[in-house]
């Protein structure tokens, strides 16, 4: 049996890491994956707009559970803005060294891009849309009919992708967090996804829905569907939103 795990843990040990690009005076990537204005990306409500119940944090923290199963409610816009404010909004830029967003991240690096999978939200056709943090706008990507099932098909044909009402795909640039910390980026990126989805979780419990983390999905399908190399760009993390129906605790 092959240690891979193993020799990663030890590789990526501050001992045997070479410098970074940051220390060699290399430029910074962009803090933001480019994006081509065509004029189809879509406004979403801003953040000082949007309403949202008053929630306990502990009790938050408490009722927090993977949901499976939703009803066929639609998210309103607005709730789907809410829930990507709450996972990647952008409350500071420092160009071009760091963002301040809602969710830590190592040296405020935040080298995820959001992907988000369509069913029923209204206002919005159904597809798969990637997520303009900077200017808190959603991209077509990909729009047409059987998307959802192609989707489903690379989380190793989990239904309740199909059945939920956005599924989010967190998709990461390494090259954005190794920049600063050469290879050990590759730990650091894994931490932060589950800072994101954690803050998922909870923002979904504050307005009635539930959310269901997703790590067994086929890397190179995944990728394929947002049009990434699986390299510089590859798939770290996914998860289901939708109403609930019924819970199950994990």
């Amino acid at each position: 049996m092959q240690k891979i795990g193993r020799t990663f843990m030890e590789m990526t040990r501050y001992a045997h890491l070479p410098p970074s690009d940051q220390q060699r005076g290399v430029t910074p990537p962009p803090l933001e994956k480019p994006y081509q204005d065509d004029g189809t990306a879509i406004a979403l409500p801003s953040p000082e707009s949007i309403r949202v119940p008053s929630s306990d944090l502990r009790e938050a923290i408490e009722m927090r559970s993977s949901v499976r199963t939703y009803t066929r409610d639609p998210l309103t816009i607005e709730e789907l803005a809410y829930l990507l404010w709450a996972t990647q909004g952008v409350t500071g830029i420092v160009d071009p060294f760091y963002t301040k967003r809602n969710v830590p991240s190592a040296g405020g690096r935040h080298s995820f891009e959001t992907y988000l999978l369509i069913n029923r939200v209204d206002g919005i056709a159904p597809g798969l849309y990637r997520y303009l943090a900077f200017s808190h706008r959603l991209a077509p990507v990909d729009i047409r009919p059987g998307i959802a099932d192609s989707v489903m098909n690379a989380c190793l044909g989990q239904p309740f992708v199909r059945s939920s009402a956005v599924t989010f795909i967190w998709s990461c640039i390494v090259y954005r967090m190794s920049w600063r910390y050469s290879e050990r980026a590759y730990r650091l990126v894994h931490l932060d996804a589950g800072h994101v989805c954690q803050n998922l979780y909870l923002a979904g419990e504050q307005i009635g829905c539930g959310t269901c983390a997703i790590g067994a999905f086929d890397d190179e399908l995944m990728v394929g569907l947002i049009h990434a190399d699986g390299v510089e760009e590859f798939v770290i993390y996914a998860a289901t939103v939708g109403k609930k129906k019924n819970t199950e605790k994990l």
